[in-house]
């Protein structure tokens, strides 16, 4: 007998019994969705906090000062000294408070007013929709300048142009000379911040010194030897031993918070596609339970065959075809509904998601490998009946 009619064979078997062979593919369906949906979801969380950690800067290594040690702060002046290393292109401190900012009869309160330098905008990959940022004349001259909020400027001036008008802070005008731009990380939004000169900041906040300090290193080579120098610097000043533990200040590498994150994600992922991958199995369970119950049920047909001259790799194959058939039509299915329930979710529910052809093919491939895990057995059962005894089966 060819192949040709082993697969017309192995088809009209599915055909004949058509929603009992839908029932059977649709834990194979269930479990291909599932792979492709659970996975998409864990891609396109690591893909978007990658992305928010990316935008955070170039490069960017932030110190925050602990309070320990014989200091618990670094002065203005001594924080710049780290911009004199050649594996460093930008340093900014900033120091933070929260104030009411007045315009008219319109005020902001609990706003977050962020004393810093010229140097924050590009450490931070920070951009000014309108006007400009904060300059190093500003800082040195002490001038009472300030870059509002996207948000903040929406709330107190409306339709007007921000830029050029005053606004009032801790009973002190200052000129607004910038918006802005609307921008969100993991350490917050700039959309509801003020920033002004470090400078006047020390004075209006009374205080002398920074506890946070964003520095951008020269290049993603350059973070590695910025860090070792920041910490010999930071070990001397709060003098800290290079054997002990350090509790005066910590440097978040954001290469390092990068790593673990995708780390993370990456566990998150297997084991959401480990999950989905347990319906697949069941999937494949019900294949074998069915094509045993199909083997029961044609004995007798299967002993005609034999007795008509069809080899048991002729039954082997029949069997063994249907299992597949079931299993990939149950993944081409699943593949759809699972780009489908993707999409779906990622509109209702506002997430991120990352479909991938590699996920896609994984699960197929695995809906493939389940069908003829789950099929060898029936489809051997049947090749091994003898004809004289299947053709007494009633």
């Amino acid at each position: 007998m060819d192949s040709l009619q082993t697969m017309k064979l192995a088809f009209r078997g599915i055909i004949d019994n058509k929603l009992r062979s839908f029932l059977t593919m649709l834990g194979i369906i269930i479990g291909v969705t599932s792979v492709i949906a659970l996975v998409s979801i864990g891609q396109g969380a690591t893909s978007k906090v990658t992305e928010q950690i990316e935008s955070m800067g170039s490069n960017l290594l932030t110190v925050n000062i602990m309070g320990r040690g014989p200091n618990t702060t670094l002065s203005y002046d001594k924080a710049m000294e780290f911009a004199n290393s050649p594996y460093i292109s930008g340093v900014a401190p900033l120091i933070s408070d929260s104030a009411t900012v007045e315009y008219g009869n319109k005020n902001e309160s609990n706003v977050q007013l962020q004393g810093t330098n010229a140097h924050l905008l590009t450490v931070r990959n920070y951009s000014v929709a309108s006007g400009r940022f904060i300059s190093d004349t500003d800082v040195s001259a002490r001038k009472k300048v300030a870059v509002l909020g996207s948000e903040i400027a929406s709330n107190l001036f409306g339709f007007v142009d921000p830029v050029g008008q005053n606004v009032k802070i801790k009973g002190y005008n200052f000129k607004v000379i910038g918006v802005m731009e609307s921008s969100s990380s993991m350490m917050g939004s700039t959309d509801e911040q003020v920033f002004i000169p470090i400078t006047v900041a020390e004075r209006i906040f009374q205080t002398r010194g920074v506890r946070t300090i964003y520095i951008q290193a020269a290049g993603r080579d350059a973070v590695v030897p910025a860090t070792n120098e920041i910490t010999l610097k930071l070990n001397k000043i709060f003098r800290v031993k290079s054997d002990e533990s350090n509790y005066a200040y910590r440097i978040l590498n954001q290469s390092e918070m990068l790593e673990t994150v995708n780390e993370a994600s990456k566990t998150l992922t297997m084991m959401l596609g480990g999950i989905a991958a347990i319906s697949l199995v069941v999937g494949g369970i019900g294949i074998m339970n069915i094509m045993l119950v199909s083997v029961t049920e044609r004995t007798r047909e299967i002993g005609i065959r034999k007795a008509l001259g069809a080899r048991k790799r002729d039954v082997l194959s029949q069997f063994l075809i249907e299992s597949l058939v079931l299993s990939s039509t149950g993944g081409l299915i699943g593949v759809a509904t699972g780009y489908i329930l993707s999409l779906g979710l990622a509109k209702v529910l506002n997430m991120s998601v990352k479909t991938t052809l590699g996920v896609t093919l994984l699960a197929f491939s695995f809906s493939l490998l389940v069908g003829v895990f789950f099929g060898i057995y029936p489809a051997n059962k049947a090749s091994n009946l003898k004809p004289i005894d299947a053709l007494r089966y009633d």
